[in-house]
């Protein structure tokens, strides 16, 4: 946490009159508020929070950082788990005010501010029964997840967030806005896409849509622990030779009365697949009918329901206020070590939050040029992440030690690689490897945006300037 307050209060005020979002410091109604985020293990404390209300205050802010030498982090909206939102003893900038969305449904583009997170992109969208790739936890913000990727329940069929970008509107280390795209820095826009928020902050995005519901297929099926092996199994084979349009997700969970569920199953491990049918429901229906169809389920919650609603499921589950700790990976196959290991972990879970699951690749995300964009995993076939989730403090040494033991057992059955959405804070030693083979190239994009690292509090690409 901060110790000290490194900005004199006559500069603070100057600050203030500069900017006009709200300018926040620890003695201020709102400070905690404002740094308070996802993940709760993260405890930081700015000297100054700046609530920027439009892009000029993010110039502003961004030179303020620079000529006082502060430290800088970006707030968009606070979901990842590393918490990269957030920097003690420097400035925060606060994108969250500026969660505007606006529709073109002719066009079937939006603009998107840097602050807005999935659900608001999606309240708008589907007015006009349109959507792109997003997040599968609603309050996730638009910016953090796209600039390292983009995966969801569309990107099998329309690629992953970043994929489906037109442009983007960027605010330099330099203090000086530029538009990104495929005309205009074409080599900032490629990194940007990828490269975790390491080259420019993102004020507004500008994103294909297109056409999707408002109603949508929503798979929820529930397996007991002693049928999980088979069904995982089962699973793989079924997702190798999907439609496109078929996302699905597995992984386990504690059963709850959230799952409408009898209470001797409560507290028990349970294998859960998640999907979406990105099309018409009655195809939907027929594609999903051989998962639907394996294996004796305790519960099979499939049904039409709208887009939204079905954006929001995991909400619950993934909500904000618990300690989190992550551990990932990319898989080429789903092989038989990496099942045994897993059966082996799940049961038991370490606390009723705690997830383990897989984001299954290929479809457009494979398909798409491999070039395109710095993202470098197109390749990969699934990733799994380990997220045990928590309340009590006292319980980190072994949560955490949870996850690394798993992740550990898992190693030899893992590919090259780790999406860099999915790093904790603690692993810097694996940066290289989220960045793959664009590593070098996005190490002399940096030294042209950024060669004086401002830009660091994220998976941090270092200049060599």
């Amino acid at each position: 946490m901060g110790t000290k307050n490194p900005v004199e209060e006559t500069t603070i005020e100057t600050f203030r009159e500069q900017i006009h979002g709200e300018v926040l410091q620890p003695r201020d109604e709102g400070y905690d508020a404002a740094r308070t985020i996802w993940n709760a293990m993260i405890d930081r404390e700015p000297a100054v929070i700046a609530r920027c209300s439009g892009t000029a205050d993010v110039i502003t802010a961004v030179n303020f950082a620079r000529d006082l030498g502060l430290r800088l982090s970006v707030h968009g909206g606070g979901h990842n788990v590393a918490g990269n939102a957030v920097c003690d003893d420097g400035l925060m900038i606060d994108l969250s005010p500026m969660d505007d969305v606006h529709v073109d449904p002719e066009a079937k583009v939006v603009r998107v501010g840097g602050g807005a997170t999935w659900a608001d992109v999606d309240h708008e969208t589907q007015a006009f029964g349109l959507a792109t790739t997003g997040g599968i936890v609603s309050d996730t913000g638009v910016a953090g997840l796209t600039l390292g990727g983009g995966t969801g329940f569309l990107d099998r069929k329309h690629g992953l967030a970043h994929d489906n970008l037109r442009s983007m509107d960027v605010v330099t280390a330099d203090g000086e806005l530029v538009r990104a795209s495929e005309d205009a820095h074409p080599e900032l826009f490629w990194g940007m896409r990828g490269g975790g928020g390491n080259f420019g902050i993102a004020t507004s995005f500008e994103f294909e849509l297109h056409e999707l519901g408002p109603e949508i297929l929503s798979v929820r099926l529930l397996h007991p622990y002693e049928a999980a092996e088979d069904a995982l199994r089962f699973y793989g084979q079924f997702m190798e030779s999907a439609l496109q349009e078929v996302e699905c997700y597995a992984g386990f969970v504690q059963g709850s009365p959230e799952y409408g569920l009898p209470e001797q199953l409560h507290g028990q491990t349970l294998f859960t697949l998640r999907g979406m049918y990105a099309g018409d429901i009655s195809e939907g229906e027929r594609a999903f009918q051989p998962l639907r169809d394996f294996g004796e389920p305790i519960a099979d919650m499939t049904q039409p329901i709208p887009y939204t609603e079905h954006q929001q499921q995991s909400d619950d589950l993934y909500c904000e206020g618990h300690r989190n700790y992550w551990k990932s990976a990319y898989y080429t196959e789903l092989s038989e070590g990496f099942v045994e290991t897993v059966i082996e972990h799940v049961d038991p879970l370490p606390s009723p939050y705690s997830t383990v699951y897989t984001d299954w690749m290929q479809g457009a995300i494979a398909e798409a040029d491999h070039d395109a964009t710095a993202f470098p995993h197109r390749d990969k076939l699934f990733s799994f992440t380990i997220s045990p989730k928590w309340s009590d403090p006292q319980r980190d040494e072994e949560l955490v030690a949870w996850a690394r033991e798993f992740h550990e057992a898992l190693e030899p059955y893992t590919a090259e690689g780790v999406y860099v959405n999915y790093m904790d804070n603690d692993e810097g030693d694996r940066v290289e490897e989220a960045y793959g083979d664009r590593y070098e190239r996005l190490v002399e994009l940096k030294n042209e945006w950024d060669p004086e690292n401002l830009l660091d509090v994220n998976q941090n690409i270092e200049p060599t300037t």
